[in-house]
């Protein structure tokens, strides 16, 4: 008997699953769909990051206004004009290239918009934030989004190698050590093997999100000197209001939480790597062991009618060679000037 591995089934259910969940501003570049669901491009398109670093000025209205700072009303008008379609991206990034990030150009808009309704409220936009509160806290609220779906993948995955791990627990397959035979194991044992390294993954990113879903708002300097002794109130409700943690201190130029999602996700890679590396070796014709899933058009070779090609296990493959050089990039980010990096 030949076990089939479920892996590429399983990436082709959830993409079906997923790719309705969200609309979709943009048509998908050609190769996108190899390399992502809708879902998550979604989230980190240019009209996902701007409505996220919309719903924390929203909620920073909100918070102001919570604590007395700046009157009800205004709050209601800022609030009603944080809405992405509302915005020019084109403008924006034009905007961004001037100012030197994307936060200055939203936020003058945004102020525009509110003007437009209620001149007085105008005044009270980005009320005792700096841009870098914007766009970190933004990057938190996409986060999130992105971890939540991660965290079902990553269950979902861990059904599937349960379930083949329970079913192939006696069936038997040739062990192999410098890719040459040794001796006999069961299938379902490397379909364990491949189930306790995920499930790692899914502690490592319960952990994690206790230390990264968190707010960042901390004024131009981290000491939030431009609301007075009320900077504290004020930051309590903001991480109340956007249900993100409060963290001990302002963490402009400490870029651990960033990187440690990165390295995270490096690792997980790096697994699903090793999981499509045994499945294309032993799916390859001289072994016929394992094959993933066949459909129509699925696998298929434009020259050659009789292959069966691993197509999943190659985009995973590609992913964890890509993967490895932008954790790097992430690291080498976190040494930063001061209070605020210069381009890090």
């Amino acid at each position: 008997m030949k076990p089939c591995s479920s892996i590429a089934e399983l990436s082709t259910k959830d993409f079906e699953k997923s790719k309705h969940a969200l609309s979709i501003n943009n048509p998908p570049g050609l190769l996108d769909a190899l390399f992502r669901t809708d879902a998550i491009r979604e989230i980190f398109s240019d009209r996902g990051r701007l409505q996220r670093m919309l719903d924390f000025e929203a909620a920073l209205a909100r918070s102001t206004a919570r604590t007395g700072l700046i009157p009800g009303p205004a709050a209601l008008k800022i609030e009603s004009q944080c809405r992405g379609e509302l915005f020019d991206i084109g403008a924006l990034s034009r905007g961004a290239a001037a100012a030197g990030n994307p936060a200055i150009p939203m936020v003058k808009a945004l102020t525009t918009l509110v003007e437009s309704k209620d001149h007085d409220a105008a005044h009270f936009v980005h009320w005792g934030a700096t841009s870098q509160d914007v766009m970190d806290t933004g990057l938190v609220l996409q986060l999130r989004s992105a971890l939540e779906l991660i965290d079902a993948g990553l269950a979902n995955l861990s059904d599937a190698l349960a379930r083949l791990a329970s079913q192939h627990k006696r069936t038997i397959v040739a062990g192999r050590t410098w890719m040459q035979h040794a001796v006999p194991v069961t299938f379902g044992l490397k379909a364990a093997g491949w189930l306790s390294a995920i499930e790692r993954h899914r502690q490592r990113l319960t952990e994690m999100r206790a230390r990264v879903l968190v707010l960042q708002f901390g004024g131009a300097a981290g000491t939030l000197a431009s609301l007075g002794n009320r900077g504290f109130d004020v930051a309590a409700a903001l991480a109340e209001e956007l249900k993100l943690s409060l963290p001990d201190i302002p963490w402009h130029a400490q870029r651990d939480r960033v990187a440690e999602v990165a390295t995270m996700l490096g690792l997980m890679v790096g697994s699903l790597g090793k999981i499509a590396r045994d499945v294309s070796l032993a799916m390859q014709t001289e072994i016929g062991e394992i094959f993933e899933p066949s459909a129509p058009g699925r696998g298929g070779s434009s020259t050659l009618p009789h292959k069966r090609n691993p197509v999943s296990s190659a985009v995973v493959l590609a992913a964890a060679v890509k993967v490895p050089a932008l954790v790097s990039v992430m690291l080498a980010a976190m040494v930063q000037e001061q209070e605020r990096g210069l381009g890090n």
